[in-house]
């Protein structure tokens, strides 16, 4: 049994790869890796330009409710507030949607959720692009943000 184990380990290390979503744990954005950045732009450029903008300036007036009562899409640039929230809630807003990452039982929204469109791969790979695009210091504050979050 002893011997199996690595095999075991290693087999599913190969599953998980395989199957293209991350392992249970904390997300963690990768901004520095030139490869995963890459394949975010594209994958924003395909998922996400057309509402939030080809320069991440997101829909005109996007603080300001719709007559169905839903929020414009925000900027996912410097000016807007994608970066005042942690990886992990991110991700989720990414995959299921804002009202179930958020628990908000009634809320509208447009944004929709990416859980059958993405593997987590792809969405860590969108926000670490679009995390790779904000300025030095607000990527510091983002990561102190990560930070705190993870002492919770």
């Amino acid at each position: 049994m002893r011997r199996a184990a690595p095999t075991i380990g290693i087999v599913l290390l190969a599953v998980l790869a395989a199957c293209g979503d991350r392992a249970a744990g904390p997300v963690r954005l990768q901004p520095d890796d030139g490869t995963v950045v890459a394949q975010g732009r594209q994958v924003y450029t395909a998922h996400c330009a057309s509402c939030h903008g080809a320069r991440l300036e997101g829909q005109p007036n996007w603080q300001q409710r719709d007559a169905q009562g839903r929020l414009p899409a925000p900027p996912h640039d410097a000016s807007g507030h994608t970066w005042h929230h942690a990886d992990e809630l991110l991700f989720r807003i990414t995959k299921y949607g804002v009202a179930k990452a958020a628990n908000l039982k009634d809320h509208e929204s447009a944004m929709p959720a990416f859980e059958t469109t993405l593997s987590d791969a792809e969405i860590v790979a969108v926000l670490s692009w679009i995390k790779s695009q904000w300025p030095a210091d607000v990527r510091r504050k983002h990561d102190a943000l990560n930070e705190r979050a993870k002492q919770r």
